[in-house]
Parts: C-alpha cells; sequence; structure tokens
C-alpha cells in the first residue's frame, strides 16, 4: 500500500508544494500495481475528505484530532480507521513524520470506538430458495437486463464469486465444458500477483443453473469477447462492465420486485455470504466450502458457518429439550 500511495494524491486541488516530488519513481507502472485499484479509490476519497474539511498536507496530531472529533459522531469508527491510514501513508511516502502514530491521536480513536463503536453491518445472506425465486422470476421477463441478472446472479452464489470478480470476468475466461463451465480467475483479493485460480460450476436442473444461464446470457448479448457482465442502456448492451456499486443496486431491485422481505438489506456479498452458510447448513465440510469459495484463511468462512448453526448443538436449546423430557417423565410417574 504504501510504495503506491502517492498515485492516489494526485489531487488537482492540492497546493502545489504537496504534489509528490519524485515524479519519475512514483509514475512507475509497478508502482501503480502494487495496490488494488478499489484500495486507490478509497484512499483519494479519504484525502480528499481531510483536505475539503480544512485538514492541511503534512498534518500535525492536533489536526488530525480535531478531525476525529468532528466525526465521532457522524462516521463509523471503521471509516475513521481508514482514513488515519491513508494520512499515514501518505507522511510516511513523503518522508514527513507519521502524525497518525502520536500517542493521543491513537487514544482519541480509542476513545471513539469505545463510546460511539457499534456492530460492523453485514450483508443479508441470499439463501438458494431466494435465488430460486429470483430466477424463476426473471425468467418470465424474457428481456437482456433479466437474462444479464440472472446469469449474474447464478454465477455469483453457486461461484461464490466476490463482486471485483465477476465484474472482471472476461469472455475469454469462460472454458465452457461437458460437465459445466471453469471459469479462470486472474487476479482476486487474496491473489493479487495473479497467480489464477479456476471456478468449476456444474450444469444444474431447469431452475438452477449457471452455466446455461451464462451461455444464454452471452447468446442474447452476442458478446464473443471482452468484459461478460456488461451494462444495458436503452436495451443496448454496452461495451463496458457494470460498476461494483450497481451490482448492490441489481440485488436490491430484483429482491424488491420478487417481494423479498426487506430487500434493502441485500448487497453484493449477500451472494457469496449466502453460498457459505447455505452450505453449511446441509452439511459440507469447513475445507470444501473454503476450496470452491477460495478463501485462504479460515476465520470468515468459519464466522458464516457459525451464522448459518447458532440453533444447531445449541446450550440453551439442549436444556430446553432436557427440561421438556424431564417434566414428561415426572409428570408420568404421577
Amino acid at each position: 500500500m504504501v510504495d503506491s500511495i502517492a498515485s492516489i494524491i494526485r489531487l488537482e486541488h492540492l497546493p502545489q508544494q504537496l504534489m509528490p516530488s519524485a515524479a519519475t519513481e512514483l509514475n512507475n507502472i509497478y508502482i501503480e500495481a502494487a495496490t488494488s485499484d478499489n484500495t486507490r479509490k478509497a484512499y483519494r476519497q479519504d484525502i480528499r475528505h481531510f483536505y475539503s474539511w480544512g485538514g492541511v498536507l503534512p498534518t500535525t496530531p492536533d489536526l488530525v484530532i480535531s478531525y476525529l472529533q468532528h466525526y465521532a459522531t457522524t462516521l463509523n469508527s471503521r471509516t475513521l480507521v481508514r482514513r488515519l491510514t491513508a494520512l499515514k501513508n501518505w507522511h510516511v511516502l513523503q518522508e514527513f513524520l507519521d502524525p497518525t502514530s502520536h500517542p493521543l491521536v491513537r487514544k482519541t480513536l480509542t476513545g471513539i470506538k469505545n463510546v460511539h463503536g457499534c456492530p460492523k453491518e453485514k450483508a443479508l445472506a441470499l439463501t438458494i430458495d431466494s435465488l430460486s425465486t429470483i430466477v424463476t422470476f426473471l425468467k418470465t421477463k424474457n428481456r437482456l437486463i433479466d437474462w444479464r441478472n440472472s446469469a449474474l446472479l447464478q454465477v455469483g452464489f453457486l461461484g461464490a464469486f466476490r463482486r471485483s470478480e465477476l465484474i472482471t470476468m472476461q469472455f475469454e475466461d469462460l472454458n465452457f465444458v461437458e460437465e459445466g463451465v471453469e471459469i479462470l480467475i486472474k487476479h482476486s483479493k487474496t491473489d493479487q500477483t495473479g497467480e489464477g485460480q479456476v471456478c468449476a460450476i456444474p450444469y444444474g436442473d431447469e431452475i438452477l443453473c449457471p452455466p446455461t444461464a451464462l451461455k444464454t446470457w452471452c447468446e442474447k448479448a452476442n458478446i464473443q469477447n471482452g468484459a461478460v457482465f456488461r451494462g444495458i442502456k436503452k436495451g443496448t448492451v454496452l461495451p463496458e462492465a457494470i460498476s461494483i456499486n450497481y451490482f448492490s443496486k441489481i440485488i436490491k431491485n430484483v429482491a424488491r420486485s420478487c417481494n423479498l422481505a426487506t430487500p434493502e438489506k441485500y448487497s453484493g456479498h449477500s451472494l457469496r455470504r449466502g453460498f457459505a452458510t447455505t452450505a453449511s447448513q446441509q452439511g459440507i465440510t469447513l475445507s470444501s466450502i473454503m476450496q470452491h469459495g477460495r478463501w485462504k484463511h479460515s476465520d470468515t468462512a468459519l464466522g458464516y458457518m457459525e451464522e448459518a448453526k447458532r440453533f444447531e448443538s445449541n446450550v440453551a436449546g439442549i436444556l430446553l429439550k432436557n427440561r421438556a423430557k424431564t417434566k414428561k417423565i415426572t409428570t408420568r410417574k404421577i
């Protein structure tokens, strides 16, 4: 992250003396590639936010503390942590003292977490039954946008894809075989170096069948190369892929159209979360879930599995059942 943070700070409205000085090094394509596009965008927004508030660069611990106090009640503490990370990396790369490492800055942030901290809002997991309802509904419409959304949601769910993996998927990455489809994932959150991973999705039934849905969408949209999941404007398929933000709107809108409960709680992460929880509920092992979903660490996958099985082997439930059994036995004796 530090290596490429300077590429994030090329902001037209910053004073000239604050612009990166080592232009040759900072424009290096390899330095740019060291940080993901999403991270660059996030850091760019963070620095702009600090500067538009009235911050200066380089800045001081006192000014950072004032910034934190100003937004303590309006911004999530996790957002403030990310803002400090962006400020830290800017100062480190420019060889200035890091104001965010000052003890009073860290104490202020800890205090904000203690007073205003709240649980992270999680996307509602899509169930496989809800996915079936959505796909059945979309099949009745017979429009380009519905064919795309059906393929997008089926592949996203049963392939446990991240949003970034779906929007960067290329037609050249698809390999339709006798058993289904093999999808090459060239880069991902857990594969930044581009070693490549393959996700295999087999054929399904008449309702849920990701390979068929994917093939149908590509044929109807005449996609023979480039981005798979593209935007559509006035019935015309665009050459560009849908944006990562638009992805969440798609699932919310479709869930609302199908009259699913609380459609506003769905997001782009609902597919991947839904896959893990559904697989866990059906007794699939952690290792198999991690392998198919390409999780490198077990903590995240385990979290989804625990959510899915909160009422299985539940200690309170066992106590209640035992009490009921005991009560029946006592009643019989009487």
